[in-house]
Order: structure tokens, then sequence, then C-alpha cells
């Protein structure tokens, strides 16, 4: 390789900042043979050109039984979160490719039906055996144990550690990162699966994961509104007044408005703060946006549908493997492709691996191939 290329793409690291993480410190869990690209501007190919990645585009997030092609899907959300964390990085001079990495990689493990979905299956998941069922937990599975052909695929530790604490339903004003060792890592990782509580609290072990954290929050609370105006469950005015005058009304305001109280809070500090006015007005946004979005966006019927549906293909997937039907469709398209390693997973991993990655519209499918008949 010519020595002025390999100059000319490991100048990435010159400019950041004291607390930004440099990129010689990246961690990886196995070994890789090093080439042009810097570690975690490597770690954002591996995670655009997995398999996970792709099937964003059919992925719902809020609006999961609504036919309107300008509701936004989980592929445009994770880019939305991207952007927003690369500006507040790009502003504190942190280290944008492992910011870019993370945000493009923290909803890799959702689920088909969004949120809905993955309460679903955390029931059923507790249900096998297999303990909870969360989606930054599974992002991260999907990345080291499922991606590659269930080989996985070699992410450094602090992106991994990023996606696995982007949790955007607890919203603080202030996010201080948590040192970590690899070991640390991982005991958190496992103990997620048994723990809820150690679910709850994961803290970033980097900056950057913070700032990947809070603009998870940023990208859907306005954006979700859009949307909501979009199938008619509220508008604009039905904001509160009080939240307006802090934050904005349109998303780009309410965008804006965070992005520039981060930045001009968190600079040359080793943490990520909003003040107190906009924390306020971003929690009451929040809680605002539960009772007008997220508790109507469904109604019960639809959830017991939802949680129907679900246990009918999970259960019609552990048939099949307990009765070795090779003719199965978990066979043919998935697990007759996945190395010897990933089958020696019990049948309700393999299941639940297979069910969590599935687009809606897959999803959907293989409900209606069982051919039920619904009694109203």
């Amino acid at each position: 390789m010519n020595d002025k290329i390999y100059e000319n793409m490991q100048k990435h690291g010159t400019d950041l900042g004291f607390y930004a993480t440099k990129d010689q410190d990246a961690i990886y869990l196995k070994p890789y043979n090093p080439d042009i690209r810097t570690p975690f501007f490597r770690d954002i190919d591996k995670i655009i050109y997995s398999l996970s990645y792709v099937r964003y585009m059919d992925k719902t997030q809020v609006f999961t039984v609504v036919e309107n092609d300008h509701i936004q899907k989980r592929m445009v959300h994770v880019q939305y979160v991207s952007k927003i964390a690369r500006t507040i990085g790009r502003a504190l001079r942190l280290n944008e490719d492992l910011i870019e990495a993370a945000a493009l990689g923290h909803d890799l493990g959702h689920t088909p039906y969004g949120h809905e979905g993955e309460k679903v299956l955390d029931k059923i998941s507790r249900e096998l055996g297999e303990g909870n069922f969360l989606h930054n937990i599974n992002s991260v599975r999907n990345i080291m144990f499922v991606e590659n052909y269930g080989k996985g695929n070699n992410v450094s530790l602090q992106v991994l550690d990023s996606i696995m604490c982007h949790n955007g339903e607890m919203v603080s004003n202030e996010y201080h990162p948590k040192k970590k060792s690899q070991e640390d890592f991982l005991n958190e990782y496992f103990n997620s699966y048994q723990d809820k509580e150690v679910a709850k609290y994961l803290r970033p072990m980097t900056l950057e994961g913070c700032v990947v954290r809070i603009s998870d929050i940023i990208a859907y609370l306005g954006r979700d509104i859009e949307d909501g105006i979009r199938v008619g469950l509220l508008t604009y005015d039905d904001i509160p007044k009080e939240i307006k005058e802090v934050l904005g009304t349109t998303n780009s305001e309410i965008v804006n408005t965070i992005i520039c109280d981060i930045i001009e809070n968190s600079i040359d500090v080793p943490y990520i703060k909003m003040s107190d006015e906009v924390f306020n007005a971003v929690k009451a946004l929040k809680n605002f946006n539960y009772e007008y979005i997220y508790y109507k966006c469904l109604d019960k019927k639809q959830r017991d549908y939802i949680e129907f549906k679900f246990r009918c293909v999970v259960s019609s997937f552990m048939k099949d493997l307990v009765n070795h039907n090779t003719n199965s469709i978990i066979y043919t398209s998935y697990l007759d492709h996945m190395s010897d390693e990933y089958k020696e997973n019990s049948n309700a991993r393999i299941v639940i691996d297979y069910v969590s990655g599935m687009t809606d519209e897959y999803f959907n499918e293989q409900f209606d191939k069982l051919n039920i008949k619904i009694v109203e």
C-alpha cells in the first residue's frame, strides 16, 4: 500500500478531543488482519454489509399496521440517529467513526412489529427458558454470534458496548461513561438475559456511546409526532405550550434545540449534558408521546393478534426442529446455511434468532403459510 494513501486514511484520528476514544484504543474480542481502514471505520463496513442491516428497510418502527409510505421504518430511524450523533460528535471532537458504527448498528436486533414484537418475544423467550429478550442485547448477539452465517462479525468492544447500552427509553440530563474491561462488558451482556435490572442501568464505556444513547431519543421524539399527525392521532396543537416554548413545535425545531443545547453544555467535559430546562422539556415530551402516540398506535385487539401470530410462528418452528422437518423454511432458508458451531444452540434460541431477525412482511408470510382460521 502506498504510504501516502495509508497516511491519508489515518488522518481521521489526528484532531480528536481529549475525551474522545482514539482509534489505537480499539479493542477486539478476536484477532484480525489490519488494512488501510482505521478500526472503527472498519466496524462501520462490518455493520452496513451485514444481512441484519439490509433487513432494516422492511422493519417497522412505531406504526406497525399502517400503510403509508411516509411513515418512517427502522432504516430511516438509524440514519437519523447516526446523523444527529455525528453532528454532536463533530462539534465535541469525538470519534465520528465509532459513533457512526454504533448508531447504524444499534437496532440490528429489533424484531418485526417494533417494540410490540419485542414485548411478545420477551414473554416467549422467558417461557422457553432462554431468559429476557431485549432488542439492544439481541443487537449485540446478532453481531457476535448470528451474522456471517453463525460465525459472527469481529466488531470492536467499544462499538458493541455502545450498541448494548443505547437504550433510548431512559432519559437523563447527564450521561457519564463507565470504564469497563472486556470481562465487564461480557458480564453485563450475559447477565442481561437473566436480570432486567442489569439491562435497565447499562452505561456506555465511551463518551461516543453516551452521544449515541441521547441521539436515539432525539431522533424519535419529534419524528414520531410527525408520523402521529400523518395517521391522525394528534395535531401540533395538542403539544403542551410549555414544551413548545422550550423545544419548538416541528421535528426540525426539536432536533435543533436539543442538539445545540447538548453541544453548549458538553464542550471539553467528560460527560454529555442537557440544560435543566431542555432536559425537563424532553422528559415531558417523551411522556406526552407515550400518552398520545405509543399507547394509542395499537389497540388491545391488535396487540393480542400480534402476540397470537408470534406464538403460532414460534410454535410451528419449534415443532419443525423437534421433528427434524428439514423441508421447513427454518432449515432451507436459515439453519442449513449456518456454521456447525451455531447449530449447537438450543432449538428455542435458534427459533428466537430466526424470528427476531425477520422483517414484518416476511414474518407475516410465515404466519399466513400456517393457514390458521381466525374465529371472531
